[in-house]
């Protein structure tokens, strides 16, 4: 059992947002501890000498307090409040209506809010609040996160069971197996079923195990399609459900100037290791796996896509003529490319790299992870870095915070 506490990389953004007005949202999928940091800013809020009230929507007691006159509600949130905490927001009957009120009144109320479905969110927040609102995502833990907790074996740990905190309380693997499958029985119980028919929930099911079977390569929706037995239009829904409920992250192909790249094909990654695995039923040691170049690749992804800035973006790129590139990270539009390796015996440049940078001569650089070789080769003045993919913290450190 592991008790130590996770200092997230989030949490000092939001601590600085208690002294602003804009309404806060946090944004993430279930389990990923936003709840958690919710109840640490208001700790931190009282140690201020601020008052604070919470309310957690998924609890009815909380949530029946909400089924008052608009006049009255209004009255009872603002009163003898400085900082207002709302989990799960989205239950809440014309939410965005009820924070611009707050937020436009002269009572000074700081609101924190979390959600954990954007599908929920956005129907609530169709009315805009635009300058009235910080929106943040949380995602599981980085692995510079996980890494807090002193778990024995830590890479190995975090590719097999992935990076959600709760996991982190349990030393014993069956433990750890048993709660990803309830976070994914709650997800298609709770989430789910209120967003497709009833009939649908064994196709979703199908498709989930599909995507995390081929999780990193290419989709196809037609393919899908016929292996799911749902048309296209339907897949696409269920596409959407997932990503919206932060489930996948889709990336797509990357094309400027040239035709021949795969522009409407897309890769889609799970938002944990762990939860992947448990789609697949398999946490065999990772010398048994067949698919460790996939994990690797995935674990590669999560580390790039929780360290995003706005002026980033992540795409893939291959060409008709079947070369690949598995990550072109743009920051400022340049592109910097990205190859995830299993075994390589010696620095040495991959073909598709060097197609990509003749085409592309804005390339900024690039980087090779792999198991353990490490260097630099320069090519048409670019430097291709060699890194083991348990650094990447390293990289993280210098090309995001640059």
């Amino acid at each position: 059992m592991n008790n130590k506490k996770i200092r997230r990389n989030i949490a000092d953004q939001l601590v600085d947002e208690i002294n602003r007005k804009e309404i806060s949202i946090l944004l993430g999928p279930r389990q990923v501890g936003k709840t958690f940091l919710l109840n640490e800013i208001l700790k931190i809020a009282k140690k201020q000498g601020l008052r604070v009230k919470s309310f957690n929507l998924e609890i009815p007691a909380d949530l029946v307090q909400f089924n008052k006159p608009e006049i009255e509600l209004f009255n009872d949130l603002t009163k003898d409040i400085d900082v207002l905490f709302l989990d799960e927001f989205h239950y809440i009957k014309n939410a965005s209506k009820l924070f611009k009120a707050i937020y436009d009144s002269k009572k000074n109320v700081k609101i924190f809010a979390s959600g954990s479905s954007s599908i929920e969110i956005h129907k609530h927040l169709k009315e805009s609040l635009a300058g009235r609102r910080l929106i943040s995502r949380l995602h599981p833990l980085s692995y510079n996160e996980f890494l807090q907790t002193k778990i024995k074996d830590p890479y190995d740990n975090y590719l097999l069971y992935g990076g959600l905190p709760g996991l982190t309380h349990f030393s014993k693997n069956d433990e750890k197996i048993r709660l990803l499958n309830e976070m994914l029985e709650t997800y298609i119980q709770k989430d789910i079923k209120s967003l497709i028919r009833e009939e649908n929930i064994r196709a979703f099911n199908t498709l989930l195990y599909l995507l995390a079977e081929n999780q990193g390569s290419v989709t196809v929706v037609n393919n899908l399609s016929r292996n799911i037995g749902l048309t296209s239009k339907s897949i696409n829904h269920h596409l959407s459900i997932l990503e919206h409920t932060y489930v996948v992250f889709p990336v797509s192909s990357y094309a400027k100037n040239i035709g021949n790249e795969l522009k409407k094909a897309k890769k889609y990654y799970f938002y944990d290791l762990g939860i992947r695995n448990i789609l697949l039923k398999d946490f065999s040691s990772l010398k048994e796996r067949n698919d460790i170049g996939t994990i690797n690749e995935s674990f590669i992804f999560l580390q790039l896509q929780h360290n995003l800035k706005p002026n980033m973006e992540i795409k893939f790129w291959r060409n008709k003529q079947g070369h690949e590139i598995d990550f072109i990270l743009l920051k400022n539009r340049k592109p910097f490319i990205i190859e995830v390796k299993t075994n390589i015996n010696k620095p040495e440049i991959p073909n598709a790299m060097k197609i990509f940078i003749k085409h592309y001569p804005e390339t900024i650089g690039g980087i090779v992870f792999n198991q353990s070789v490490s260097g630099e080769i320069r090519f048409l003045d670019k430097t291709i870095s060699f890194i083991p993919h348990h650094e990447i913290n390293n990289f993280i450190k210098s090309f995001f915070h640059s």
